[in-house]
């Protein structure tokens, strides 16, 4: 297996990307799966996947063709065009200055056959090699229910933010330098 970091570049790549999001979407995991290796919450559509990645691209980890994980790239002026992220942006304006010049990872996504591997943080040294300078730092939140995430997060150098409450839901708003 010969992993290769970039940036999603074609229609096949995004479509790649959707497909591995519904592999591993919450609605679609056993609650071991949840437990044990994770979950992603949003669900993109294509049209939004692809305008987000013309303003910011985003990362991908491949094994030949084959798109093993993605990091998404999601500029803040994304805030309001996806319903479930609106509140993460509320509240990283409550917590970051305003001069500060961040870019959220909107889903980060590793293949069940390519976990274990270094791929996570590989993805986000690929990201942050990839926005800087340009950003100077990398905003996500996590649900707090989904240890298997945060923990991986803390592992690469993220801090907690902040804890919030939306969506019926623990949020754990968290950067990396």
């Amino acid at each position: 297996m010969d992993i290769t970091y970039c940036i999603a570049t074609t229609r096949e790549e995004l479509e790649q990307i959707l497909a591995l999001q519904q592999a591993n979407l919450l609605a679609n995991v056993t609650e071991e799966e949840k437990q044990k290796e994770g979950f992603v919450t949003v669900e993109h559509n294509y049209d939004i996947l692809h305008q987000m990645n013309e303003v910011c691209p985003h990362i991908i980890a491949k094994d030949g063709d084959i798109v093993a994980a993605y990091a998404l790239c999601m500029h803040p002026i994304f805030a309001d065009k996806i319903d479930i992220l609106k509140p993460m942006f509320d509240e990283i304006e409550t917590v970051v200055p305003k001069d500060e010049k961040y870019i959220a990872m909107g889903q980060i996504c590793v293949g069940k056959n390519y976990r274990n591997q270094g791929i996570f943080r590989g993805l986000y040294n690929a990201m942050k090699a990839h926005v800087q300078p340009e950003f100077n730092s990398i905003i996500t939140e996590v649900d707090a229910k989904n240890t298997r995430s945060l923990q991986a997060h803390y592992a690469v150098g993220f801090k907690e933010l902040k804890t919030y409450f939306s969506d019926d839901r623990d949020w754990v708003l968290i950067s990396l330098q």
